[in-house]
């Protein structure tokens, strides 16, 4: 066994690399999660699709109350779909940093990132506690659990969502981390995202709310794949 003195003069012992786990693979998981969970709560509620919060007061109750399952299978898979988010958003942040990146875009990606997951996990479990039946007796309480869900799990997850796609898209393109026409098409896909929050105040704005969730998702993939593990240049950002 070698002495403190012996490796001292040997040099530094090298390390492997730590850039956490796979970008990429981690955005297909979170994909997955969700997209079954929309997939299985149509099967399990008999082809019926999960009911608009604007839709007609006595259709959303009665699906609530004739559909358990599904909803507390989708509620329960959209809370799991918000754990590798998370830990995509302390992944993309931790790996800018490790490229050189001091801009403000890191922390921007894990705040975002973090707080879509925080609202979608949120939603998901508004949505599962809309499953039990105790919650299903009251036609008052019921819409207003819907509401919850929708607010937090449409413009309060998809709004910062797009802060996560700007905080890796920016640098992405300022340091030439990502392809041009990737890092531009983040940057839209942020901006439909931000544009999102009018979904609050206007019915028809809603449908930026899948059109920004499905393209960020797709987004979130294509880049985790793309994001380099060491940095060309020795230049900061």
């Amino acid at each position: 066994m070698a002495t403190p003195a012996v490796q001292a003069a040997a040099g530094p012992v090298s390390r492997p690399d730590q850039g956490g786990p796979p970008l990429g693979v981690l955005g297909v998981v979170v994909t997955a999660l969700f997209i079954a969970g929309l997939v299985l709560g149509t099967v399990l509620a008999d082809g019926t699709p999960f009911p608009s919060p604007f839709g007609d007061a006595a259709q959303i109750v009665a699906y609530f109350q004739d559909h358990e399952l599904a909803v507390r299978v989708g509620g329960t898979l959209q809370f799991a779909a918000a754990i590798p988010l998370a830990i995509y958003a302390a992944t993309a942040s931790a790996r800018l940093h490790r490229l050189g990146i001091r801009a403000p875009g890191a922390t921007i990606a894990l705040a975002g990132g973090l707080l879509a997951a925080a609202f979608m996990a949120f939603s998901g479990l508004v949505s599962w506690t809309l499953s039990q039946p105790a919650a299903t007796t009251d036609p008052e309480v019921i819409r207003l659990l819907q509401l919850l869900a929708f607010a937090t799990g449409g413009p309060g997850h998809v709004v910062p969502l797009g802060l996560l796609l700007a905080g890796i898209a920016v640098p992405g393109l300022l340091a030439g981390l990502l392809p041009r026409w990737l890092a531009w098409a983040g940057l839209t896909i942020a901006a439909v995202a931000e544009l999102a929050t009018l979904g609050l105040l206007l019915e028809p704005a809603t449908y930026l709310l899948p059109v920004a969730r499905f393209t960020a998702l797709a987004w979130l993939i294509t880049a985790g794949f793309k994001l380099p593990l060491h940095r060309r240049s020795g230049t900061t950002t």
